[in-house]
């Protein structure tokens, strides 16, 4: 039974990648109806396939995958690598290769990211400058509007390594604009001033240990454990944390699979009135 549970939690569930479909309802909806917004986080690259999953094989079938459900927009919330002696095996440094696989990535309205902790720590401004070059935005506390639409993208920095200002990410927004807010730590919803659209984070991989009745046994970074994973309110914000798709400090997840999200974004259905 041991061994069962071992095998489960070390080698089957960290690579059993959910696809989970959300439909979100929000008032007064500006954007294009049924807005198809694609959430994968927490990739952590890697060459180490048993330790830490993600390798560039496994990467690239989850882009095929997300590929396939046709996304309008595509927001990756940072962690993009796994370890700082990543060896590169067809491009001249890590966050080139990378960038490549992620480059493959196709979403009429476009992919953006938003760095995370590893991303940083391995070197924020190359990866910044190599998903560029492979016409993916990076957006560092900033906001840009969607082409052709009247709802705003907005990237807020990671916070465990002092880049969050979420009310300078969204100085931009004209008021009462609708927007898809992402950022890496789900703490640096405690800055962020009321929104009206999606809001998305990464970073805490649901715990990657989930146990009932108990919740995630660790959440890194400043928010509240119980902000682990899924919705989660802060004054007049509901947030969505995912559970991201890799792992990270050990190879194992229990009772929390890693997921990349499709949110369909829509007005409120309207009842059709009652006849006389």
């Amino acid at each position: 039974m041991i061994l069962l549970l071992g095998a489960w939690v070390v080698i089957i569930e960290p690579r059993w990648v959910a696809h989970r479909e959300i439909s979100v309802e929000v008032r007064h909806w500006k954007g294009p109806a049924g807005l198809k917004v694609a959430v994968a986080s927490d990739w952590h690259f890697t060459k180490r396939a048993l330790w830490r999953v993600m390798t560039v094989e496994r990467a690239r079938a989850i882009v095929r995958e997300i590929n396939a459900a046709q996304p309008d927009v595509i927001l990756i919330p940072g962690d993009l690598i796994a370890e700082h002696n990543y060896k590169p095996d067809f491009a001249a440094t890590p966050e080139d290769e990378i960038a490549e696989v992620l480059g493959e990535l196709k979403a009429p309205l476009g992919v953006y990211v938003a760095l995370g902790n590893h991303d940083w720590w391995h070197d924020g401004p190359a990866f910044t400058a190599a998903l560029e070059r492979r016409a993916i935005k990076v957006l560092e506390n900033d906001a840009q509007l969607l082409k052709g639409t009247q709802v705003w993208v907005v990237g807020i920095g990671d916070d465990m390594t002092g880049h969050s200002d979420p009310r300078a990410a969204v100085k931009k927004l004209p008021p009462g604009a609708h927007s898809l807010v992402f950022l890496h730590d789900p703490a640096s919803l405690k800055e962020l001033p009321p929104v009206r659209g999606l809001a998305v984070a990464g970073h805490t991989h649901g715990g990657q240990v989930y146990l009932p009745f108990v919740g995630a046994l660790v959440v890194p970074g400043d928010a509240p454990r119980d902000w682990a994973y899924g919705w989660v309110e802060h004054g007049d914000n509901r947030m969505y944390v995912t559970s991201g798709l890799g792992v990270s400090i050990l190879p194992v997840r229990f009772n929390m699979r890693p997921e990349w999200v499709m949110f369909t974004l829509d007005a409120p259905a309207v009842n059709p009135a009652r006849p006389p």
